[in-house]
């Protein structure tokens, strides 16, 4: 008996299993390192219209893909979860988005050029708008119609299950129309001492105002009463987008060789990416007992 997994059942599974432990050591669903995506986001400002997207097959044997727009909502914990259409007070992009080619077909090592256009409406309010460029791997040619095999397990006396699990990636894509501008902060930060079972970390809120999203990597450094301050984790790409204002997160620290946390002082910051200048944010400080 021959069995595939469908590519959205397969999606739908990994992304129940992520949503278990997002919240502590996870921020974004990694996409399949068989499939190379750069960049990881799109960002359209005001006088774009269109953007590239560059996709390597990393594999060792050729791979498919179809391309579609989504809309993914972001949850407080940072979950993105695909819906049909978005919530109210949530602005898809998917109207304005067009791109090509919507099928590629890639040979190990080949890469292929995705473009992505936008059309804006006039009376486009300002403001920020937000689809997911999705990557949807199809099964192999062989696989899926390997008539041969499957007759063969049926007139065996012993049953074969084979599971192809396809599993997909997606980007976001952001169009941003007028003004638009956002703060951050950091807040109810706070010190988990190592427990049974866990280490060190942090539980904190990232606090989202204004009309855009926010997108930096997360620091945490640990100043001791003496001596020089050391760098106990970071986390690169953590984003709260339109309209969540507030995500929750828990950051787990990674003490360095001969590093006791007693005492002192663990701060927190939220920066832009180097290639954007490395500006800090947001920054917050808790006391280490």
């Amino acid at each position: 008996m021959t069995c595939n997994i469908s590519l959205r059942a397969a999606v739908h599974r990994a992304l129940r299993i992520l949503a278990l432990i997002l919240p502590t050591i996870a921020w974004t669903a990694p996409a399949r390192a068989e499939l190379m995506i750069f960049p990881t986001r799109v960002v359209l400002d005001n006088a774009e219209r269109s953007a590239q997207v560059e996709l390597v097959n990393r594999d060792t044997k050729t791979a498919s893909y179809r391309i579609n727009i989504i809309y993914r909502r972001m949850t407080e914990t940072g979950e993105l979860v695909e819906a049909a259409k978005p919530p109210a007070g949530e602005q898809a992009a998917d109207g304005m988005l067009y791109f090509t080619p919507r099928l590629v077909t890639l040979k190990p090592g080949e890469s292929q050029i995705v473009r992505v256009m936008v059309r804006r409406p006039a009376s486009l309010a300002p403001g920020e708008y937000r689809s997911h460029l999705q990557f949807d791997r199809l099964p192999d040619i062989e696989e899926a119609s390997n008539i041969e095999v499957a007759a063969t397990a049926r007139e065996s006396t012993t049953a074969s299950i084979r599971l192809t699990a396809l599993v997909g990636a997606s980007i976001p894509v952001i169009i941003r129309q007028g003004q638009t501008d956002a703060k951050v902060t950091l807040d109810n930060l706070t010190f988990v001492p190592a427990g049974t079972e866990a280490g060190p970390s942090l539980t904190f809120e990232i606090t989202r105002q204004g009309n855009r999203s926010v997108y930096g990597d997360i620091s945490a450094t640990y100043g001791p009463p003496t001596g020089k301050a050391v760098e106990l984790g970071n986390v690169s790409g953590v984003a709260v987008y339109v309209p969540n204002p507030v995500r929750r997160a828990r950051l787990p620290l990674t003490l360095p060789s001969g590093v006791v946390l007693k005492g002192g002082s663990i701060v927190l910051r939220y920066s832009l990416g180097v290639s954007e200048g490395g500006t800090v944010m947001a920054e917050s400080r808790v006391a280490v007992p």
